[in-house]
């Protein structure tokens, strides 16, 4: 049996702008995903996906002429009702398309009488280690640890699926905090020496909803202008909270951070619009509107939180790696 797996992900700066070749300070979590391959005696991958609490959310069967034969395929994907059933199986199309002699030996086979001869395929299970409503990364996780299987390369099966920046892969393949920036449209990723002494100050808090990044990104480019003095902004933002020291310090960044990407956006940054009475610092992270935000506070802010429905507060300690 073969097992990978990845790291889930949290955007600290440079959201949305990251798109377009900011500089950004992303966290790997010690929550992931892993993927175990099974051999097994049939033409076809029989698919299953497990939740934190090793309950099964997802499962499927695919036959090899799907995922490999493009009018089958095409077939198939307009047959299908189920949307993360089709997501699936195009994201398994698209890592053969990357690497086409992957299933070959198991249609070339043939016996001296020129009987195909019957070839295994594949029982896939994955475990996610986080509820698959708090956006850490179940699809980049998954789109890593597919291709580490197919032995291509994550971004461009990202490129061909989902979209994005890539940060997300990066993260799911470091350990530790990293920057992560697009230069002429080509990942650098840097080992980042994150590790703030007020740490233990800051939270990460769901917003009790999970928010499509695809859609964000829509969003994010139907209101896009010149944008080059908010990433030489962001730049510097970015470069000042890796060396920041202070709680007060980065509180600052923080706002200011906030301000420069609501204007980028148009949109209402989320403490103005929800908790505009908490003292301390509140960041978006990622698509605004959803899944965490980034809390930075003297005091432990869980009871403040839980009086507003928030009840999954996190200590950075409890999930970044």
């Amino acid at each position: 049996m073969q097992t990978f797996l990845s790291n889930g992900k949290l955007l600290l700066t440079a959201e949305y702008v990251v798109l377009d070749g900011a500089k950004a300070l992303a966290l790997p979590t010690s929550l992931g995903q892993s993927l175990s391959i099974t051999p097994i005696d049939k033409r076809m991958i029989v698919w299953q996906s497990l939740d934190e609490k090793g309950n099964i959310w997802f499962e499927e069967n695919y036959h090899f002429e799907e995922i490999c034969f493009p009018f089958v395929y095409e077939v198939k994907i307009k047959t299908m009702p189920n949307g993360i059933s089709k997501t699936l199986l195009t994201i398994l199309y698209h890592a053969v398309r990357l690497n086409k002699d992957f299933f070959s030996k198991h249609y070339d086979d043939y016996d001296e009488n020129g009987d195909k001869i019957k070839g295994n395929g594949f029982k896939i299970s994955t475990q996610l280690d986080f509820p698959i409503n708090w956006g850490l990364g179940t699809s980049s996780t998954l789109i890593n640890n597919i291709a580490q299987w197919f032995n291509i390369d994550p971004y461009e099966l990202l490129e061909r699926t989902f979209g994005g920046s890539g940060y997300d892969i990066a993260c799911a393949q470091h350990n530790s905090p990293i920057t992560y920036q697009l230069k002429y449209n080509t990942p650098e990723v840097l080992a980042a020496d994150f590790n703030p002494p007020f740490k233990k100050q800051l939270y990460f808090v769901y917003l009790n909803k999970k928010q499509n990044s695809r859609s964000g990104i829509a969003h994010y480019k139907n209101n896009m202008f010149d944008l080059s003095n908010t990433i030489k902004s962001i730049n510097a933002i970015t470069e000042a909270i890796l060396s920041c020291t202070s709680l007060i310090e980065f509180e600052r960044l923080v706002e200011q951070h906030e301000t420069i990407i609501s204007k980028a956006t148009n949109q209402t940054k989320v403490k103005d619009l929800l908790f505009s009475d908490f003292n301390g610092s509140i960041k978006s992270l990622g698509a605004w509107g959803g899944d965490f935000i980034l809390v930075a506070s003297k005091e432990n802010p869980k009871a403040y939180f839980e009086s507003k429905g928030y009840t999954t507060i996190l200590n950075y300690t409890d999930i970044i790696k």
